[in-house]
């Protein structure tokens, strides 16, 4: 009945998934992956190892109800058993017979659901119920909002980082342990990294100049003597703090918060920014 946030890194410690784990029983698990390929991942290891197991996809899909009426209208669709799931925790409830995994989690930080269901059949059906009860609440069909994901510190998988990367630039590393007697792939190069230290990590950034132009490449970040020392992935204006926002993997002599440094945007111009904590206050 648990969720979890976890990171699937390869021998070299690098970043190849950041999927959320179901725990639906003592030998049964589900990963709620995010873009990148974990399936042949996942086979090359049980080849590796020699595993005598068969590495497969469900017939299982996602969909998720976000926003600050999700639990009124999940209660009216399923009834009152949904307020009782905790945070990255999940349930299962009746939909026309059918079992659905209903977890209290999702890639906003307003707060919702995400349902599970197996068969793409009961994909178009169950649309149409939460859609239909949901007309009171103002239902609309989205996406992840990306100022809201900024503001949050929602991360993306190809953004903000890729398999070059390790999760503790990603600051991930409250979601693994290298005390344990566990063993995993990348524990030891984990380790060594940690011995080492860290050469840069994501950070928020806050500037200036007017709303900026679409990030459909990275922002390049420079120290104010003029060194490039990172790049924005995404960034966009913030309405709500009437300034740019950010997210940044920056070298470790500049990530403190608080220090000054420029951006370079795809108008043409320089502006100053602040390094800041994530979420954005």
């Amino acid at each position: 009945g648990q969720c979890l946030y976890i990171s699937i890194i390869d021998q070299n410690a690098g970043m190849i998934n950041d999927p959320i784990l179901l725990k639906l029983g003592e030998d049964h698990f589900w990963l709620s992956i995010a873009d990148s390929d974990v399936l042949l991942w996942a086979k090359g290891l049980s080849l590796g190892y020699g595993f005598d197991v068969m590495v497969d996809e469900p017939d299982v899909s996602p969909l998720a109800v976000q926003g600050p009426r999700a639990e009124m209208l999940m209660e009216k669709v399923f009834g009152p058993c949904v307020r009782n799931i905790g945070f990255f925790y999940f349930d299962t409830v009746d939909f026309k017979g059918d079992p659905l995994h209903v977890s209290r989690s999702g890639y906003s930080k307003q707060g919702g659901f995400e349902i599970y269901f197996s068969g793409f059949d009961l994909g178009s059906k169950l649309w149409d119920l939460i859609w239909d009860n949901g007309k009171k609440f103002n239902i609309s069909a989205g996406c992840p909002n990306l100022i809201e994901r900024i503001e949050g510190g929602l991360l993306s998988y190809g953004n903000e980082f890729t398999i070059q990367n390790n999760p503790f630039e990603c600051n991930f590393d409250k979601f693994f342990n290298l005390d344990s007697e566990h063993n995993f792939v990348g524990k030891e190069k984990l380790k060594t990294i940690k011995q080492n230290g860290i050469k840069k990590k994501i950070k928020g950034i806050i500037f200036d100049g007017g709303p900026c132009p679409p990030c459909s490449k990275p922002f390049p970040v420079f120290s104010k003597k003029g060194i490039k020392i990172g790049q924005i992935t995404s960034g966009i204006y913030n309405p709500r703090l009437e300034k740019n926002t950010g997210l940044s993997m920056i070298d470790n002599e500049f990530w403190e918060e608080g220090n000054y440094l420029d951006i370079e945007t795809f108008d043409n111009k320089i502006r100053e920014g602040i390094v800041s904590s994530i979420p954005f206050n």
